[in-house]
């Protein structure tokens, strides 16, 4: 692969012979056997299969204690092992230690629904994960190194808090009891407050690449939570049924969450990275607290959305972010897109109407492109 761009960068002038000479030498000193590894990957896989299989065939014949046995025989020697060779493993293969992190939390996670099963347990869903962010949650940050581990504690921390929130549309019928809409709401907002824990740490820890995708997913969380919001209060109105007010509590408690989030972040990072993201999480929570006035108008909650995406763009000029700005051009050309057949229900019944259409996509997709290309922040290099 390297030397066909090899002798095409020779053709075209970009490199000379001595140049191309010690990028040959470099890459067949850094070369990996990939298809011995490949090899060995595919024998791995097949023992473990196996291993699996046999277990799977004898589940039943297994006393169940014997079993909890060994699964917390397996969890202790992964633990051990990370305890003993941890910073080590850190040092040399740091990739290492991430796969052995996320290994050992499975391994606690199948656990707890491993002792479900043996002893004919029940609960809702986000007790044993909460349970679980308890135990592993404080190793996954003390020892996280980059996006595996902060993936694997974000996406639990969600699961939890939305399966705790599932109740909140009886709860607000008054059907059956449960977790009341404000308790809810603070809980499913909680895994914003990562991206301000995240931002502090950054500046205080070597492991700067998790706590910056910790940082990054907390505040799409917020940002992503916002926008569909945004995007439902097109929808019925939100003041059409009896717990208007309650909404509108919920989206203002929701607002605080973001002011503070936003607030500690640009305190934490006083760069011009901080400020865009505090200022985003602003605009989100302007945002929540208009929606809910303006709520039943398709268009208007199209234009908050696409007012969302167009802060979020001019904060990605201020803060270099060439992805999240071209993103941000990207949804609010799909929005418009999407209005566009939203303002004419019948757009599509005739060969004028797809014409028009088609002609449409294409301009919007064209312009978006064009302002992608020409605004967008200059390309990062390492």
């Amino acid at each position: 692969m390297y030397e066909r761009k090899l002798r095409a960068w020779l053709e075209a002038g970009l490199v000379d012979e001595p140049t191309a000479a010690r990028i040959r030498a470099w890459e067949a000193q850094h070369s990996r056997p990939l298809a011995l590894w490949a090899v060995i990957g595919i024998a791995a896989l097949a023992i473990g299969l196996g291993v699996v299989l046999v277990v799977a065939a004898n589940w039943d014949d297994i006393p169940g204690q014997v079993r909890l046995a060994v699964h917390l025989a397996l969890i202790a020697l992964t633990a051990g092992y990370l305890w003993r060779s941890g910073d080590d493993l850190a040092q040399r293969q740091p990739w290492g230690l991430e796969a052995l992190l996320f290994v050992l939390g499975m391994l606690g996670m199948t656990f707890l629904a491993h002792v479900g099963q043996v002893y004919q347990t029940t609960s809702p869903l986000w007790q044993p994960l909460a349970l679980w962010l308890v135990l592993f949650g404080p190793l996954l940050l003390l020892r996280g190194q980059s996006w595996l581990a902060a993936l694997l504690l974000f996406v639990v921390s969600v699961y939890a808090a939305w399966d705790y929130a599932d109740p909140l549309r009886g709860v607000i019928w008054g059907r059956r009891a449960g977790p009341g809409p404000l308790a809810v709401t603070v809980v499913t907002a909680l895994p914003l407050l990562y991206a301000p824990f995240a931002a502090w740490w950054r500046t205080r820890s070597e492991r700067t690449a998790f706590w910056l995708r910790l940082e990054q997913l907390g505040f799409a969380y917020g940002v992503g939570a916002t926008s569909l919001i945004v995007l439902g209060s097109g929808g019925d109105s939100f003041d059409n049924d009896s717990n208007g007010m309650l909404t509108f509590s919920m989206l203002a408690l929701r607002a605080v969450f973001a002011v503070a989030a936003g607030a500690a972040i640009a305190a934490a990072r006083p760069g011009k990275s901080g400020q865009a993201t505090g200022g985003i999480l602003a605009l989100c929570a302007a945002l929540l607290v208009i929606c809910h006035p303006l709520s039943g108008n398709s268009v208007l909650a199209a234009l908050l959305f696409m007012a969302l995406w167009a802060g979020i763009a001019g904060a990605s000029l201020h803060a270099g972010w060439r992805g999240v700005f071209q993103t941000a051009v990207a949804l609010i050309a799909m929005r418009l897109i999407v209005l566009s057949f939203e303002l004419d229900d019948n757009l599509l019944t005739s060969g004028a109407g797809l014409i028009f259409s088609g002609l449409l996509i294409l301009g919007i997709a064209w312009g978006a492109m064009r302002i992608a290309r020409t605004f967008a922040p200059p390309k990062e290099t390492a």
